[in-house]
């Protein structure tokens, strides 16, 4: 008897996939549950398992083919080759949670063509709503659909200039073209809306390391028995942003329209190299973990995401990001915020680099820090000033642990 082999459910609002690879070839013997093929969506990467046991009779989609929900990939002849199996930690079906603003948009208002806010800046902008293609579930009109309607480039009033030669190019023979993967793509495409919606500036400072790499030589060993897992400075700079967060609450807030939410809450993103490229999956709850509890945290989402675990939820609703170009040797650089967020804090690798100290030039080990932010929200006396306490937070821990 033959098993379909089906595309599941992607998540909310995504109903395609490419096939980005065949763990096994037609005729291959196959385990219930076995991971048979690897989907990637702009989103995360997902495992389809085996339905059943037996053998892969046919193989409907090549690597790179465009796949839609519901869409047979293949067929498994049940009843022969190998043996159910012990059913694999393949990461579960992407949970169809939201980005914060567009739940908020989805829970009032009775057209169900178009969300309040987005109608309401349309009417602003004298856009006629006929005219607009939704991108959200059921091709309902978002914010974001009539934000990229405004930010289109007007149609040129002048001829455009001739299109660029089509043909072979001359170094073809030197080449590889490979197709770029959805979550590439994604990641692109955010890039640029970050740049073209926001107003971006980066303020940067120094941060002597010194203190919290005495505390984490002395009690490393300790910490690892107790916890099972190494001291890292991630954790010391998540707490240190969330103070600085609380202090400073419009960095941890978020443009809607004409109206700015203040997010009373600290989910954390922490931007991590995953197989196929960077993603930022997100600490809950940040601010009420523990320095254990955050390193395991990071640590669990650093490893899923280059084992391609992650879920769609993970990967959503954060409301600040920290990203650590220092584990690759960046001395510096400006980050670009994860829209709809406002700020970002990169953190660099330590040098030690002569400074003085009481008059003397002493070596000390600097780490460059960096923020950027929506000046549309915050002000650079704000940027700079959560800047100087996250600094101060680090380069005295004591501050994180008596709450000062």
């Amino acid at each position: 008897m033959a098993v379909e082999l089906k595309v599941p459910p992607l998540g909310e609002s995504i109903t395609e996939a490419v096939v980005g690879k065949w763990n096994k070839k037609a005729g291959d013997a196959v385990a219930a549950d076995e991971p048979l093929v690897v989907l990637e969506t702009d989103k995360v990467t997902i495992d389809v398992p085996a339905p059943a046991a037996g053998s892969l009779a046919s193989v409907a989609f090549k690597e790179g083919d465009k796949v839609r929900v519901g869409d047979v990939l293949g067929l498994i002849e049940a009843g022969a080759g190998a043996p159910a199996a012990k059913p694999a930690a393949a990461a579960p079906a992407p949970a169809p949670a939201a980005p914060v603003a567009a739940a908020a948009e989805a829970s009032g208002g009775s057209d169900a063509r178009i969300t309040p806010t987005a109608r309401k800046m349309a009417e602003e902008n004298k856009l006629d709503v006929s005219q607009l293609k939704g991108s959200g579930t059921a091709g309902r009109i978002t914010k974001e659909d009539v934000l990229g309607q405004l930010n289109r480039p007007a149609a040129p009033s002048q001829p455009a200039a001739p299109a660029a030669p089509t043909g072979p190019r001359p170094n073809a023979a030197r080449e590889e073209r490979v197709r770029m993967t959805p979550l590439r793509k994604r990641v692109a495409e955010r890039l640029v809306q970050a740049q073209s919606t926001a107003a971006l500036l980066t303020t940067f400072n120094e941060v002597d390391m010194g203190e919290v790499m005495a505390l984490r030589k002395k009690y490393n060993d300790k910490f690892l028995a107790k916890h099972g897992v190494k001291l890292g400075f991630m954790s010391f700079f998540v707490r240190a942003s969330i103070e600085a967060l609380k202090a400073f609450p419009q960095v941890n807030g978020e443009i809607d329209g004409e109206d700015v939410i203040f997010k009373h809450y600290y989910d954390i993103g922490v931007a991590v190299s995953g197989s196929r490229g960077l993603v930022v999956p997100v600490l809950r709850n940040a601010d009420k973990m523990s320095l254990a509890e955050l390193e395991k945290g990071v640590a669990d989402l650093g490893t899923r995401a280059r084992n391609d675990k992650l879920t769609l939820a993970e990967l959503q609703g954060g409301t600040f990001t920290i990203t650590n170009g220092g584990i690759f040797g960046s001395m510096l650089s400006t980050p670009i915020i994860n829209p709809p967020q406002t700020g970002i804090l990169g953190m660099h690798n330590i040098v030690e680099r002569p400074v003085v100290r009481d008059g003397q030039i002493v070596i000390r080990p600097i780490m460059y820090v960096a923020l950027t932010y929506d000046h549309r929200l915050i002000d650079g006396r704000e940027a700079v000033q959560f800047l100087v306490r996250v600094k101060e937070c680090i380069e005295d821990p004591e501050r994180l642990l008596l709450d000062v």
